[in-house]
């Protein structure tokens, strides 16, 4: 009798366990945080505490006659932040004579180019003395070399817009103002100062650049 023995070849632990090698996972790109590229139609100075410049929102149906800010090239959504004030013009008179108190109400609009609206901001503030004042602003005639007109409360404003919009305007919708008399009034007639921002600042991932064509 012939005895034949078969061999059976069975797998390395090794070869068992050994999985696929997978790719690195491409890094991320970080998102960029910069000053945003705004065209001011009535810039009213700079803060004398903080340096920050401040614009005037001016009332309007037309948002090219807005402040228009210009959106970088971009991945994805950018986030649009800035800070909205109420203006209060400044009379050491009618606070030294207890008549200086005022309650303001602004809304202002975030648009396309095309009249399409993005988002309403509102702020709303009151002032009572001096120190309620945000900051003064300086380049003025008043003592110290100030503006009457400055800055009171602060509303913090963050959006986000489509990576397809390039320009946005922010435009003035209306304002109302109670003073010491207790008698509300509304303005929103076009081209008035109603309202102010600062600190406008835009964050996004930034479009990939095109790779050099070889010769």
């Amino acid at each position: 009798m012939v005895i034949v023995a078969l061999i059976v070849a069975v797998p390395g632990l090794d070869a068992q366990t050994r999985r696929p090698t997978r790719k690195p996972a491409p890094a991320t790109r970080k998102p960029t945080i910069a000053p945003a590229d705004l065209a001011c139609p009535s810039a009213l100075g700079g803060g004398v505490a903080s340096n920050l410049v401040y614009c005037d929102v001016l009332t309007g149906r037309d948002p090219k006659e807005g402040i228009i800010i210009k959106l970088p090239a971009r991945r994805g959504l950018l986030t649009l932040k800035f800070n909205l004030h109420n203006r209060h013009t400044y009379s050491e008179e009618q606070v030294r004579m207890k008549r200086g108190f005022a309650s303001y109400t602004s809304s202002i609009g975030v648009l396309t180019l095309d009249n399409t609206l993005l988002t309403r901001a509102v702020v709303a503030s009151e002032f009572r003395t001096a120190a309620d004042l945000l900051e003064r602003i300086g380049g003025g005639a008043g003592p110290g070399g100030v503006k009457a007109v400055a800055p009171v409360g602060s509303e913090p404003i963050s959006l986000e817009i489509a990576a397809d919009v390039t320009e946005v305007s922010l435009l003035g919708e209306k304002l109302m103002v109670v003073g010491v008399d207790g008698v509300p009034a509304t303005y929103a007639a076009p081209g008035r100062p109603i309202a102010i921002i600062s600190n406008v600042t835009v964050e996004y991932v930034p479009a990939p650049t095109a790779a050099p064509r070889r010769k």
